[in-house]
């Protein structure tokens, strides 16, 4: 049993593990679990041309000073351009809501990154430009919207600014930030990531469907986007043009760019929809999302489109997109990325009792050849490891079912 996460090729692997562990620090000694909110002793100044509605307040903004300001890439499909004022005061504000913000203190989140993906080092004072969301993330934190624009968090470094509900032991505090103001246009509207996003695309019915593959995981850094990139490499090789679902998760730019460098022809993540992140999505949003996505990635007239779901199957919204219809109507056959041997096989009967087209297990457990050999003979399911990734033309008749 060859892993297909010890490969030499490293065009083609890299590891969940990897990108998530870029922020994560092992050797420090546990931080506390929860951390109560502080507050800045000093106001922030320069808010010039304020006009006040009821207890709201509106301060111009320059294009300076939006240029200047480290800018995540949760907001890179946005014109900040448009941008004139700042909302500030007794605002609630919504998922998607662009901030500016202010650094208070560096947690685990020491850079940003940015809309070209360079992650910029941060330093206390550095003013940011970022999204309100949640977060749901084992292995880091666990983080919601706030009620109100008082301090509160970077809880993810493509540019998510929550609260701050649990973390994850291993790593430290997050970063803690304080909101400046919500940016707003000429006509005082605020500026929400929904601008951003991708036009709907009606494709004709004569069209050919690409064949659609699934990719699902057992937790977080399951080896979900290794497992898809992988496979976007081994049919791009065969000739066959492939486009990169991302359906769900926290917006960052190292996936999409891994399935661009594996050769797929378009990426698209629920960024590109108008969300910085699934979590607390509704049921309603989940399915536009991924319909809005579909007939993007359509119009590019792909073979074949592989989509991931991130998180686990047990993760709220994943678990309702892998028991709806919609999504079953959608792929034509389903991979599956576990840790080991038994979320292999835990995983493989949930699947399976949703009667979803699963065909074979892949995933970290693939770099122990005893967590596949038990994989294996627990749930019958074949094994899809490095040497099945070699072996490109095998690949393709087996996922795309070629008779």
């Amino acid at each position: 049993m060859v892993s297909l996460f010890t490969m030499d090729n490293t065009n083609t692997v890299v590891t969940d593990v990897e990108n998530a562990l870029d922020d994560m620090t092992f050797n420090s000694i546990p931080e506390a679990v929860a951390q109560p909110p502080l507050h800045l002793e000093k106001s922030f100044k320069n808010m010039k041309a304020v006009t006040k509605t009821g207890r709201t307040k509106f301060s111009s903004l320059k294009a300076s000073r939006v240029s200047s300001a480290k800018r995540a890439y949760v907001t890179r499909n946005m014109d900040l351009s448009v941008a004139k004022y700042l909302k500030a005061g007794d605002v609630a504000p919504k998922a998607g809501d662009i901030i500016l913000a202010k650094i208070v203190s560096l947690g685990q989140h020491k850079r940003i990154e940015q809309t070209d993906g360079r992650r910029a080092y941060l330093h206390v004072g550095d003013e940011i430009i970022l999204s309100y969301g949640a977060r749901y993330a084992a292995d880091q934190f666990e983080g919601y919207v706030p009620d109100d624009l008082g301090e509160c968090y970077m809880v993810a470094a493509g540019g998510i600014a929550a609260t701050y509900a649990s973390k994850n032991a291993r790593v430290k505090n997050p970063t803690r930030i304080m909101p400046i103001g919500i940016l707003c246009d000429k006509d005082r509207e605020i500026v929400n990531i929904k601008r951003g996003a991708l036009s709907n695309v009606k494709v004709p019915k004569a069209s050919v469907k690409p064949h659609v593959i699934a990719v699902v995981g057992s937790g977080m850094n399951a080896g979900k986007t290794t497992v898809a990139a992988s496979i976007i490499y081994s049919l791009s090789k065969e000739n066959l043009r492939v486009a990169a679902l991302k359906i769900t998760g926290t917006g960052a730019g190292g996936d999409m760019w891994q399935y661009q460098d594996a050769g797929a022809v378009v990426a698209y993540d629920f960024t590109d929809a108008g969300y910085p992140t699934s979590f607390k999505t509704s049921h309603e949003e989940l399915k536009a999302i991924m319909n809005l996505l579909c007939n993007a990635a359509r119009a590019k007239k792909p073979d074949v489109i592989v989509i991931e779901v991130a998180d686990g199957l047990l993760q709220e919204e994943t678990n309702y997109i892998i028991g709806s219809d919609w999504f079953k109507e959608q792929i034509d056959c389903l991979v599956y990325a576990a840790r080991d041997g038994l979320s292999a096989s835990a995983g493989v009967d949930l699947l399976l009792a949703e009667d979803l087209p699963l065909i074979t297990i892949s995933g970290m457990l693939t770099s122990s050849p005893l967590c596949a050999r038990e994989a294996a003979l627990a749930t019958d399911i074949p094994i899809l490891d490095a040497e099945s990734y070699a072996n490109t033309a095998q690949l393709a008749h087996d996922l795309l079912q070629v008779t």
